[in-house]
């Protein structure tokens, strides 16, 4: 920011709160090496649309105050510069805003008489006109002449869940499924019996309960086990064929309970310090009320036939996509009634399936008029597809987004994703999860249980929120087929309870751990301030997070089938110290403590512990 001539020049920032109120005047300061080059910073402190505008503009005081000490020294132009200066008082006495005291502003307007006061010399006017506190006072309200606006600049302010938390997926029907006392088929779990579930989930620390769509599920052409083609009669089918003639996306499946059960679920996991994320997919079973009432919100083939979805090699033949072309303005309504029928029960969190298969607008549009009401709704975006589409969901207002972590196993690939989204973190906020009903990736097929700690940690110290599918912590690991993703009897065509009753074979305690350290510690709750640390070994990963004081150092084997030995040389200025620093370690995972200075060696055996937490202190 610039001018033409000698006149001073200033800036400041307009800030415009969510409300519509004008937040506090921020005035820019100049770089003390490049002086055209100002800056300044303020923290937004509620949730909602913020906007600001840099504006620049004339300084007259700024003149004044920096050339009539000069002038007056110098004994140039005495009585001409001190008018000036009582007439420039004046004009901000009378523009000090009410909030000012009535003091302060008679004290501004008096010194317009100091000024023209004869009877003092002249260096006694100027001193007691540039007294600090006076200067302070008008420096935060100063006169503004010629003021010049930039572009108006938006920015959206979410609620720390936004940007931090971990997440448990269960299927609701799976906990407490059950093959009744007299035989017959196995009978779904309810929300009441799911709800017996949630303090085990909290005990582990979890922030967010998933839960995948929870309404009633199509009869024609239903999945049976292991997406087979021929159910039994049985079969409770996927629960993302939504819809049957027991209702749609606004109901509930009567085996789940009630409206009233799953309001219950949701307060239940509010008491125990969680919250509810509930599934937002967009499609119907064949036999959804929608197909009926209104067919032009599908694809109609040439044959007439309503076109099932597919993402080759896959087909869902138990899925109608939605066509949002056809007819919008219905279609958008509907989806938004849908959303906020949800949100009056408690769910602030949605887990978006595939979104990249609809339009972008739809999304933008969907989002902005939701966080009108409630800005506190959060929205994930479950976009396993190409990084332009996935980039651009995060910038027209998804909240969150999956990623690419579940298939980056090497240690340079690890580094160079997690820097790729620190450079797109202020619009894009990943989620690591671990696995999900879809992905059971080869490395936790074939890692042994060693790769499930390694993936956890991976994911719950390189990224401020991450998330786990229930039955990893019981090392679930069998594909349906060699070179498949898909779980051998999969949790999405069938019940599967599980017994959680023997935790002493359970991961649940590091996963416990984990989310402890996570808690405890806000260096974890950032992204961008993730630091990479050398170590010699192309198997061993070391990064830090550091926030103020809080320093958080993880070192950990990516190998899951055998013991690396590495050398760890800490950028110990990235860890507040320096360098020939001492500090101290101390591991959460074994509660040792060790003394670390630029060159450490290290030893990790997968099968005894495969990683190192470090809280970091200095030396004593």
């Amino acid at each position: 920011m610039f001018r033409e001539g000698h006149d001073a020049v200033a800036c400041n920032v307009a800030v415009t709160k969510p409300d519509g109120a004008p937040g506090p005047f921020l005035r820019m300061t100049p770089d003390g090496t490049e002086p055209d080059i100002w800056y300044a910073a303020f923290v937004p402190d509620s949730e909602g649309e913020w906007a600001f505008a840099v504006e620049g503009w004339s300084d007259p005081l700024g003149t004044w105050w920096h050339d009539a000490p000069l002038k007056v020294e110098a004994g140039v132009d005495v009585d001409l510069m001190l008018e000036e200066g009582a007439r420039l008082y004046e004009r901000a006495a009378a523009a000090l805003p009410k909030p000012v005291p009535k003091s302060t502003r008679a004290a501004v307007a008096a010194l317009a008489d100091v000024l023209r006061d004869s009877t003092r010399a002249p260096a006694e006017r100027m001193k007691l006109a540039l007294a600090d506190d006076i200067v302070t006072v008008l420096a935060g309200h100063p006169i503004r002449e010629l003021v010049t606006a930039g572009e108006t600049r938006r920015i959206w302010v979410d609620r720390q869940r936004a940007l931090y938390g971990a997440w448990y997926e269960l299927f609701p029907r799976s906990e407490g499924a059950h093959v009744p006392p007299d035989g017959g088929p196995m009978r779904s779990g309810t929300f009441r019996t799911a709800m017996q579930r949630l303090p085990a989930v909290a005990a582990m620390g979890f922030d967010v309960v998933y839960l995948p769509p929870i309404h009633p599920i199509g009869k024609v052409n239903r999945k049976g086990p292991n997406n087979t083609l021929t159910p039994g009669t049985h079969d409770p089918g996927s629960p993302w064929a939504i819809g049957s003639a027991e209702g749609g996306h606004d109901a509930i499946h009567p085996d789940l309970g009630t409206i009233a059960d799953f309001d219950a679920f949701v307060e239940e996991s509010r008491r125990l310090g969680m919250e509810v994320a509930l599934d937002l997919a967009l499609q119907c079973a064949p036999d959804h009320p929608w197909a009926a009432q209104h067919p032009e919100w599908f694809t109609t083939r040439i044959d007439g036939s309503i076109a099932y979805a597919e993402n080759p090699p896959k087909k869902y033949q138990d899925i109608y996509p939605l066509n949002f072309d056809n007819d919008p303005d219905g279609l958008y309504a509907e989806v938004l009634r849908v959303v906020r029928h949800w949100v009056s029960h408690g769910v602030k969190i949605f887990r978006v399936d595939n979104p990249h298969t609809k339009p972008l607008q739809f999304w933008e549009w969907l989002i902005a008029e939701v966080k009108k009401t409630d800005p506190d709704v959060l929205f994930l975006a479950e976009a396993f597809t190409r990084p332009a589409m996935m980039h651009e969901l995060g910038r027209i207002g998804f909240t969150q987004s999956y990623t690419y972590f579940t298939w980056r196993t090497g240690k340079n690939e690890l580094q160079e994703y997690v820097e790729e989204l620190v450079g797109a973190s202020d619009y894009m906020r990943p989620n690591f999860f671990v696995n999900t009903p879809d992905i059971l990736h080869a490395s936790l097929q074939y890692g042994g249980p060693p790769v499930f700690k390694i993936r956890a940690v991976l994911a719950a110290l390189l990224a401020p929120s991450y998330g786990v599918y229930a039955g990893y912590e019981l090392f679930e690991h069998v594909a349906v087929k060699p070179g498949s993703e898909e779980y051998l009897d999969s949790e999405k065509y069938q019940y599967r309870p599980r017994d959680w009753s023997t935790p002493e074979k359970s991961l649940a305690p590091y996963l416990t751990m984990l989310n402890r350290v996570r808690r405890e510690h806000p260096a974890t709750h950032w992204l961008r301030n993730v630091h990479f640390h050398w170590t010699d070994s192309d198997q061993v990963l070391a990064w830090s997070k550091r926030s103020g004081d809080d320093v958080v150092l993880t070192v950990v084997n990516l190998d899951s089938h055998g013991a690396r030995e590495a050398t760890v040389r800490l950028d110990l200025p990235a860890l507040g110290f320096d360098w020939g620093d001492s500090v101290e370690v101390h591991d959460e995972v074994t509660d040792a403590t060790y003394t670390w200075g630029d060159a450490n060696y290290v030893r990790l055996d997968p099968f005894v512990e495969p990683a190192h937490v470090f809280t970091v202190r200095r030396s004593s």
